[in-house]
Formats: structure tokens, sequence, C-alpha cells
């Protein structure tokens, strides 16, 4: 079993808590601004000392509300300041998070409320407060963030003692539950993954020194990932303790806005952010008739990538080029993302080496990782000072991890959860004897310690002839087409490989309109020769990739895209294979049965 390991730069000492950096801000550097807060009159910033006395004073709220230590108390928004200062507000007092995805169904939201034992729950509209009455018509205490009930709460907390606050958020054990985060999953129901404080603060305090490219002094984000994740979260952990200036937004669509506000330095987001942006800037430069500009710098950028790892980097004539596009294109693909952003994290999935290059010779490193919710998240990355592009990176300090046998990547470390919440025999299939979590992933580490993913194990593809297929391999190259939304190769004990693909909404006006046929629905094109050919073009670039035997012989175009909203996707963006196969039967059939 091959292991790669690097000792911890930080080690968590028990009486270290999630709060200690709220209160430490507080006093080293209070006038310093830690977060700026949207209002309906723009943004107001909110100092170190201001966000500590608003904790604080939440925290008493919910103390006076009869919360004790050790109760989970549920929060149901989107992404927001409200949703931060809950979060340390509930540590604060004592209390364990219970995050609850804003488009969560009724039957989820009851299911978690009463597997957790949620005594509470914040609920952020009146939509968000009538869903979780109706899931738990006997829970009490429901707080909703936009109907005033926070003031409400602090008002009710005035006679709390201050000192209760401070007894409450540094007692009990470092190992205590801080959060109970249920698994999205691609399929069955939602386990309630614990962790720790002592999980959380050594993720991030561990990745926090070898990311200091990121939490330099004078860094800026904009957090807009859900909070519900445990990947947004580890990165809500780290501008508290790196002392990152914050903005948060939930409406992607005006992102880009937002990003040209408040320049950020830095930012977190998943690979189909990345590929959206990459798709859009394509389509622009085809629509303004500069496609064949865009085309060639798109070249330049990953040949400048590339040498920029070989001995003696990019020479005279490849660096002339790359200034002449850094003007041309990248600095505008830079400007998109407020004109100051040099760097990036990206997870959830593979964001792909073609990007991942390119992006990097356009003048921004996206440093990819790994990780799981088990493992708080992140348990590899790529650095600035060591970056691999196609891989995951290298353990983070204090992380293990080992390749079984079978391929299946396994994790030890401080990082890795305590247990699935009222799930024994869960928690015993996910870590073994000798402390291994076993992550159902496939991957392989090289020679330097850097990690590649090649696939979900229980999602290898096993055709009639006998043959492993990785579906992830196809999917990834197919969806780096700008009209491709989504893949799903799908060929289960079938003679050979077949693929679901679905049209991007944002990207086919702009094809259909180059082609003289505007407002004509994706439902009437799956059968459209000239939108046939062009996805063709997308799955023989995916094939080039794999044997005869892997390669996708079949596809179907479906009449809409997956949606988190329509059940298909998670809220990290990931294709509920399961949910897919019930619900595209019938074009599944029609693959092997034409």
């Amino acid at each position: 079993m091959r292991q790669f390991s690097q000792a911890p730069v930080v080690t968590i000492g028990d009486t270290a808590r999630l709060t200690d950096p709220v209160w430490a801000n507080a006093a080293e550097v209070p006038q310093l601004v830690q977060f700026s807060r949207r209002t309906a009159g723009g943004w107001d910033d909110v100092t170190c000392a201001q966000f500590h006395a608003e904790v604080v004073a939440t925290a008493r709220g919910l103390v006076a509300a009869g919360v004790n230590p050790g109760d989970r108390v549920a929060l149901m928004s989107k992404t927001r300041y409200e949703w931060t200062l809950i979060d340390y507000a509930i540590w604060a007092a004592g209390a364990v998070t219970v995050p609850i995805y804003e488009t969560s169904s009724t039957e989820q939201v009851q299911w978690i409320l009463a597997d957790s034992g949620a005594v509470g729950c914040f609920a952020e509209t009146a939509a968000h407060e009538a869903l979780v009455r109706e899931a738990a018509p006997g829970l009490g205490r429901v707080w909703r963030i936009e109907g005033g009930d926070l003031p409400t709460l602090v008002s009710l907390g005035g006679d709390v003692d201050v000192q209760e606050i401070e007894k409450r958020r540094s007692g009990g054990s470092v190992d205590d539950p801080a959060t109970i985060v249920y698994t999205s999953g691609t399929t069955g129901r939602p386990k309630g993954c614990v962790l720790t404080h002592r999980n959380m603060l050594s993720d991030i305090g561990n990745a926090i020194p070898a990311l200091d490219v990121l939490f330099a002094p004078g860094a800026s984000t904009v957090l807009f990932l859900p909070l519900a994740h445990a990947f947004a979260r580890l990165l809500q952990l780290g501008v508290v303790q790196g002392r990152v200036k914050t903005s948060h937004t939930a409406d992607t669509r005006n992102l880009v806005e937002d990003l040209g506000a408040f320049q950020p330095t830095f930012l977190l987001s998943v690979p189909r952010v990345f590929e959206k942006v990459f798709n859009s800037a394509r389509q622009k430069a085809q629509a303004g008739g500069k496609g064949g500009v865009f085309d060639r710098a798109e070249a330049v950028a990953i040949a400048y990538s590339r040498a920029l790892d070989a001995p003696g980097g990019p020479g005279l004539g490849l660096r002339l080029k790359h200034k002449v596009f850094d003007r041309l294109v990248y600095t505008r693909l830079r400007a998109a993302l407020g004109g100051r952003c040099h760097s990036a994290i990206s997870g959830g999935a593979p964001l792909g080496e073609r990007l991942g290059h390119f992006f990097r010779g356009a003048g921004l490193r996206v440093l990819e990782g790994y990780g799981l919710t088990e493992t708080s998240p992140a348990i590899t990355f790529n650095r600035a000072d060591a970056q691999k592009i196609g891989t995951v990176g290298k353990p983070l300090p204090g992380v293990t991890i080992a390749i079984a046998e079978d391929g299946e990547i396994l994790a030890r470390g401080e990082v890795i959860f305590r247990e699935y919440w009222n799930n024994p025999a869960a928690t015993a299939e996910a870590v073994d004897a000798d402390g291994w979590f076993h992550t159902g992933d496939l991957g392989s580490l090289d020679e330097d310690g850097f990690l590649s993913i090649t696939g979900r194990k229980k999602e290898i593809i096993v055709t009639a002839g006998g043959k492993n297929v990785a579906p992830a391999v196809l999917e990834d190259r197919v969806r780096a087409h700008p009209l491709v939304s989504q893949c799903m190769v799908v060929g289960d004990r079938q003679p050979f490989i077949g693929a679901l693909i679905t049209v991007d909404p944002e990207a086919l006006p702009g094809w259909l309109a180059e082609r003289g046929r505007p407002d004509t629905p994706v439902s009437q094109l799956c059968d459209d020769p000239d939108l046939r050919a062009e996805i063709q073009l997308a799955v023989a670039e995916a094939n080039r990739a794999v044997s005869a035997a892997e390669a996708v012989k079949v596809f179907r175009i479906l009449p809409r895209d997956f949606t988190e909203a329509t059940g298909e996707l998670t809220p990290s963006l990931k294709v509920k294979r399961a949910v897919v196969m019930k619900e595209y039967a019938d074009e599944i059939d029609a693959i092997y049965h034409r």
C-alpha cells in the first residue's frame, strides 16, 4: 500500500476552540475590517471588534432562549453574513451547528431535524420558516433571519452575563462536536457527519501556512458557494482566522458585478464556475468576430503554462506571444474577476488539466484540492510553490494518504471525522480498525506525493464484455465543450458505453443566433443534425483519452439541463446518478435498443 504524509505544521491544543480567532481578532486588531455586509444601501464594513460583539450578543440570546451546551441548532439559509454570525454564535453558546441547504425538501428537512435532535432552527425567509414548521411542527424555537428575529433574540439575551458565554465557549473538550453536516450524497438518505473542533481547527490551521500567498496581509475574497457545504465552511474558518476581508453573496447572477465592486484577491469555487467563465469568454469573442483570436490566445496560455514547468521556462517567442495576448485577451478575463484576483481554490470535482493550464497562463493561478465532508474537508491541495496541474496536490500537513490494493484512496489524521451521528454501522464501514478512512474514490500517488483522482469506486461501470470504465475521465472531457452543461456516462452490463448529455442553456442562444435560428428551445433540438454534429466533436475529443472498448459509442441529448431544483444535482453540482438513471430510463433504454 503506497503512502505519503507530511508532519503537521500546527498542533491543536486541548483548550483550543473554533471561536478563539474571533476573540483574538477583537483583542489584537479591533478596527480591522473583517466583513463587508450587504445592506439595502450597499455595503457596510464590520470590524473585528463589531463582529465579536455581535457574536456574543447573539450567543447570549441563544442562552436566554434555553439552548444548552451540546444542543444541536439548525441553520437553513443561503450564503450571507448572518450565516457566519449565527454559526459562530452557536459555537459561542457551546452548542452544535446543523447546516441545512436552503434548497432542501420538506422530507429532507424533516429527516435532518429529527435525526440530529435539533432544539431550534434559524430559517432565512418566510418560505423557509414555513417549510421548517411543516417539517417539524413540534419544534418550538424557529428564528427567521429576514423577519427581524435576530434583534429580538439579542434583546432577549440582555440579562445573560457575558461571563456565561466565555464559560460556555471555552468549556467542554476540543474533541466535542462542533457541527453535524448531513452529506447531500448522490444516493441514499443523508448521513450526519460529526466534525469536532479539533477536526476543523487542524484542517484550517495546517492549510493557512501552506497557502500564505492567499492569506497575505490585505487579502480579500467573496464567499458565494453554499456555506452548508463543508468546502465553503472551511474557507469561512480561514477568513476569520487569517483576517481576510470578506463579503458574502448567494446570487451568482450578480457575481461578476459583485466581483467588480469588491475586487477580491482570491476566490473559492467549483470547476463548473471556471468552465462557465472560460466558455462565456470564448462565446463573447466568437460573437464579436474574434473567435480566432481567442482560440490562439487559449493555445498560447496553455503552452505558456506548460513551459513554466519545463527547464528554462517559456522561450522568447512564446513570451512575446503571451505578452500580446495578455493585452488583447487575458487582461479582460482577469477584469471580469474584479481585476485584483490572482489565485483561486477549486474543489468538489476535477478541474481538468486543460483549464488549469489555461487559467494559469492567463494570470489566474487555480489551486486544486481534494477532500470530503468526512475529512473536514480538505486533505490534499496544490500550493503556489508546489503545484502540479492535473493533480489535486500533496497531502495537507498532518494527513497521511494511502492507495489501497484496489486503487481506493485512504486517509488518516486529525481531520478525519469522529462518527456518523446515530449510525455506528456506517461509521465502522467508513473507518477501519487502523484508523484509515475509506474515501470511496480511486486515485494514484506519484513519486513526489501528488494525488490524482481517477474515478469513484461505486461509479465504475463494468460492460457486458467485462471492461471496467471510469466515467469521470469521459464526462470531464465532454463537459469541456462550451455547448455542454452535463454529461453522464452509462453502460453497466451493456455491450458498449453510452452517454446522456445536456446543453448549456446560457451557451445555446449564441450558437443558435450564429445559425439564424434564434429562440429554438433545446427540447426541439435533441435530434437536430447540426447540434448533434457539434456534440459529436466533444464526444470524439473525450474518446481520445480512452481505449476503443471504453469509448462512448452512442449519446442522447436531453430536452433540459440537470439542476439542483429538479433533483439531478447535489448543492455542490455533482450529478445524482441514481436519480438520473431513474428519470431518464427510457432514454438510456433507447441507446441500447435503437
